[in-house]
């Protein structure tokens, strides 16, 4: 088994932190790492998941703020549209900022 990765505790600041599963809850735990971990957060969660785990993961992600949207889809080169999160902003847009 391998050990669990080294994750800021703030990043699951409404959560048990001691309790958390990371193989049952890794959608979960790579969504919030991607959305409001640093950089080091980020690599321990690639080393942990690997990366096409990783993105599977946030390719199916429900919501993601758009600058995690554009970065994820820099970084393992994914068209925009291929995210789940483009079809959900597409059916839900936001008012314009008046």
């Amino acid at each position: 088994m391998k050990p669990a990765p080294v994750l800021q505790r703030r990043i699951f600041w409404d959560v048990d932190f001691d309790k958390l599963d990371y193989n049952a809850k890794a959608s979960f735990v790579i969504e919030r790492v991607f959305e409001r971990g640093d950089v080091e957060d980020i690599r321990q969660c690639r080393r942990y998941y690997g990366d096409e785990k990783v993105v599977e993961a946030l390719l199916k992600a429900k919501f993601l703020s758009l600058g995690t949207w554009h970065f994820v889809s820099a970084i393992f080169e994914q068209p925009l549209e291929a995210f789940r999160c483009y079809t959900t902003r597409q059916l839900n847009p936001e008012r314009l900022p008046y």
